[in-house]
């Protein structure tokens, strides 16, 4: 008799499928534009259990582009983003098509469906069609065999099998890609390779206060990761995140590394943004928020409003810069200012009470401080931020010293004053 399959905590040791990532367009390796379609690709591939073995950033030239290519279809998946567009330096499709060995051909319905869509910015511009015409022959050209998914503008995303290899070409406008990526999802070609990977579970923590270093001491601690867990601790927006891929049969194992790993810096396990998380937090105990910011000048208020839905608990923010504003809109004391100055505990303190009392809050939180480059004092070193949370359940205040040039500073003060609210309310 055969031996049965590997189950359990053998099963983990599947290889799983790998992916190559080309982010084109000589834009990227000038450093005019940062890539972000690779780490959002990435992401989703890994939750599908997809490895994207490498994400290559490569120029218009068109032999670096078709070495990439020819390199990215020795995975099991390549995706490639950028150059599908009208003009002479947009290759990809050609470049693919001649790496994976097969013709082109135009595709008449898709053809139309670009030169009725040109038309129209055509008419819009106040431009001849003839401008638009060669550049829709070129988009509506397409590798033989492949599956035309769908347009974003005139771009389409495209997925060609090559065997046991898939490849997609998707627009390079981030948004554009995000929309279409789905689509792509859901092509038989894709539906096939996906039934032969095997996703892991996912699971997220996320701290804040500790350093990389800490983390990673613990994680050795607790054995470290293997054994069917893969651990990735990444800095992101001035918080620390871990996330634990797990095969199955290694459960146990995840559970004893995400024991390991808890301190007090953990603060949620979900991948939800700190904003609205604290603004959910506000929202379940039926509580107001407004703003006081100094040197963020309204960086808090804008990562608040960016999440759909805040005004039902921001109710506003005042930015008070100079020491006027401060006095005449947030009712700091001019002896404060006077004796303390406007970088200190005590103004971010009279701030928040202004806030709260201006704006009708319940919670309020203000940040003041030395963004730089100049400014700096020894006594007041750039660098220096006070916030100060205020609300129904008591007041919590912060001194940073932050490192860094103005805008990580500023930054930094931002998700700081983020996570002052969090704690006033959580720990009340």
């Amino acid at each position: 008799m055969s031996e049965p399959p590997a189950t359990g905590a053998r099963a983990f040791h599947i290889k799983p499928l790998s992916a190559a990532i080309v982010a084109s367009g000589s834009e990227l390796v000038r450093g005019d534009r940062q890539d972000r379609n690779g780490p959002f690709l990435a992401a989703s591939l890994l939750r599908l259990g997809i490895d994207p073995a490498r994400i290559t950033v490569v120029g218009d030239e068109p032999a670096d582009l078709e070495a990439a290519l020819r390199e990215g279809l020795t995975h099991q998946l390549l995706v490639v983003s950028g150059g599908l567009g009208p003009t002479h330096d947009d290759r990809t499709i050609e470049l693919l098509a001649r790496a994976a060995g097969v013709g082109l051909h135009t595709d008449e319905e898709l053809a139309a469906q670009i030169e009725e869509i040109s038309r129209r910015v055509a008419a819009r511009l106040n431009r001849p069609y003839a401008d638009f015409e060669h550049g829709v022959r070129k988009q509506a050209t397409i590798p033989d065999g492949a599956l035309i998914v769908g347009l974003a503008g005139t771009a389409p995303a495209v997925v060609l099998a090559a065997g046991e290899h898939v490849a997609v070409a998707l627009p390079g406008p981030p948004r554009e890609l995000q929309t279409l990526w789905p689509l792509v999802l859901e092509t038989e070609p894709m539906r096939r390779l996906l039934s032969r990977a095997q996703a892991p579970e996912r699971r997220v923590m996320r701290f804040y206060g500790a350093s990389e270093s800490e983390v990673a001491r613990a994680l050795a601690a607790a054995g470290g990761d293997g054994d069917g867990v893969d651990v990735t601790i990444c800095a992101r927006d001035f918080e620390l995140h871990v996330d634990l891929f797990v095969q199955p049969g290694a459960e146990a194992r995840a559970a004893e590394i995400e024991a390991g790993l808890e301190s007090r810096h953990l603060f949620s396990r979900e991948e939800t943004g700190t904003a609205e998380l604290v603004l959910a937090l506000l929202r379940e105990r039926g509580l107001t928020l407004a703003t006081a910011e100094s040197c963020t000048g309204g960086l808090v208020s804008v990562r608040l409003t960016d999440v759909p839905g805040s005004s039902d608990v921001f109710v506003g923010g005042i930015v008070a810069y100079s020491n006027d504003v401060k006095a005449a809109q947030l009712g700091v004391p001019e002896d404060v200012l006077r004796e303390h100055g406007a970088v200190s505990a005590e103004t971010a303190a009279a701030m928040t009470h202004g806030a709260r009392e201006r704006l009708g809050a319940d919670v309020a939180v203000s940040v003041t401080g030395v963004a730089g480059p100049d400014g700096g004092t020894d006594e007041k070193p750039v660098g220096l931020v006070f916030l100060h949370a205020s609300g129904p359940m008591g007041e919590e205040h912060l001194r940073f010293d932050f490192p860094g040039d103005r805008a990580t500073i500023r930054g930094r003060a931002a998700v700081a004053a983020l996570h002052l609210v969090r704690r006033l309310v959580t720990e009340a």
